[in-house]
C-alpha cells in the first residue's frame, strides 16, 4: 500500500490524523486554561474561546520545525506507508482517551511518538527509528517539565521581590490583568508545538504517497486544517483535566498563574523554534509544581503530581504497544 494508495483511504486518513489534532486540543485544554480557570481570572466557557483563538493564530508566529522533526526525525519516512500512518494515530488515540477517561494529564505529543515508534517498528524492526530525533525528544521529557519547573520558580522570587512594597490587593489585581497576556502566551505556544505534530503526520504521508514531489514539505491547507481542528477541540474543552491540572496539583493565586504560564509558554517557545516536539501537559505540570514548591515544599500535593509522572513514563510504550498491535491487526485483515 505506497504510491497506489487510493483517494478515499488518503483523504480516510487524513481524517483520521484530524481527528488526533481534535482529540488532542480536547485533552490538552487544560493545559492552556487551568490556571486562568483555577485562579477564577476567566469562566471556563470564556477561556477555552481565549485559548482557542490562540491556538488557531500560533502558525503565523512559528516556523514548521517541529513538523519536520515529526515528519523526518523519529521513524525512517521511507518506511512509512498508510498501514504504519493509521497504526500510528490509533495508538495516540486509543491512549489519549483512556487518560482523558481516566482525568490524567498525560502527554497527547508523546502519544503520537509513541504510536510512530510502534507502528515503524512492527513493520521494519527496530531500524525503523530515527535515534538522533527521537533520543532528543526522549531528553525533552526530562528537561521541558524541569526548565518550567525552574523559570517558574525564578518568576516567583522575581516577582514577589518586586511586589514586596504593594498591598494584597493590588497585586491580586494586576496579576489578574497580566494573566490574559500569559494565558495567551501560554496557548500561543500550545497551538505551535502541538498541531505541527499532526502536520507532520499528514505531510509524511502525503511525501510517502508520491503527493509532495522529492522534496518534504507541510503545504498550507495542511497547516490551516491541523490549526482548525486543534482549536475545535480546545474550544470543546477538557474539564476533567483541568480539575487535575488547575485544582488537584496546588492552589493557585492569580500572580502564581501568571508564573507557571508564563515560565511555561517561555518553555514551549524555546523548544517550538528549535523543532523540539515537547510536552505541553509536562510543561505546564512542571511550572505549577514550580510555583506550588517555591511557596513552600507541602502545598504541592506530591501524591497527585507523582501519579502523573507515571503516566508521563508509560505513555511512549503503551501507544507504541496499541500502535504495533494496530499494524498486525491490519495485516490479518488485507490478507
Amino acid at each position: 500500500m505506497d504510491v497506489a494508495l487510493g483517494l478515499p483511504v488518503l483523504v480516510g486518513l487524513i481524517a483520521v490524523a484530524l481527528l488526533f489534532d481534535f482529540l488532542n486540543g480536547l485533552h490538552d485544554a487544560a493545559n492552556s486554561i487551568a490556571t486562568i480557570v483555577s485562579t477564577r481570572v476567566l469562566r471556563p466557557q470564556f477561556a477555552v474561546f481565549w485559548a482557542a483563538f490562540f491556538n488557531f493564530v500560533a502558525f503565523m508566529v512559528f516556523g514548521l520545525h517541529v513538523a519536520q522533526t515529526i515528519g523526518t526525525g523519529i521513524i525512517d519516512p521511507s518506511i512509512v506507508d498508510a498501514q504504519v500512518i493509521f497504526a500510528a494515530l490509533i495508538g495516540a488515540i486509543v491512549w489519549n482517551l483512556v487518560t482523558w477517561a481516566l482525568g490524567i494529564p498525560s502527554s497527547s505529543s508523546h502519544a503520537l511518538i509513541g504510536g510512530l515508534v510502534g507502528g515503524g517498528m512492527a513493520k521494519a524492526g527496530i531500524s525503523a527509528a530515527v535515534w538522533s530525533g527521537l533520543s532528543k525528544t526522549v531528553l525533552a521529557i526530562v528537561l521541558s517539565p524541569l526548565v518550567g519547573f525552574l523559570l517558574a520558580m525564578v518568576l516567583v522570587a522575581v516577582v514577589s521581590w518586586a511586589s514586596v512594597r504593594s498591598t494584597p490587593f493590588a497585586v491580586d489585581r494586576a496579576f489578574r490583568i497580566l494573566q490574559f497576556a500569559s494565558a495567551s502566551l501560554y496557548s500561543l505556544g500550545h497551538g505551535g508545538n502541538d498541531a505541527q505534530k499532526t502536520m507532520g503526520i499528514i505531510a509524511v504521508l502525503l511525501y510517502s504517497q508520491g503527493h509532495l514531489g522529492s522534496e518534504f514539505s507541510v503545504p498550507f491547507w495542511v497547516v490551516l486544517s491541523c490549526q482548525a481542528a486543534m482549536a475545535l477541540g480546545t474550544l470543546m474543552g477538557g474539564w476533567r483535566i483541568v480539575r487535575t491540572m488547575g485544582l488537584r496539583i496546588t492552589k493557585l493565586t492569580p500572580m502564581q498563574g501568571f508564573c507557571a504560564e508564563t515560565g511555561g509558554a517561555a518553555t514551549l517557545f524555546m523548544a517550538t523554534f528549535l523543532g523540539v516536539p515537547v510536552s505541553t501537559t509536562h510543561t505546564i505540570t512542571g511550572a505549577i509544581v514550580g510555583v506550588g514548591a517555591a511557596r513552600r515544599v507541602s502545598a504541592v500535593r506530591w501524591n497527585v503530581a507523582s501519579s502523573i509522572v507515571y503516566a508521563w513514563v508509560i505513555t511512549i510504550p503503551a501507544a507504541a504497544i496499541v500502535a504495533a498491535l494496530t499494524w498486525w491487526a491490519v495485516q490479518i485483515f488485507i490478507r
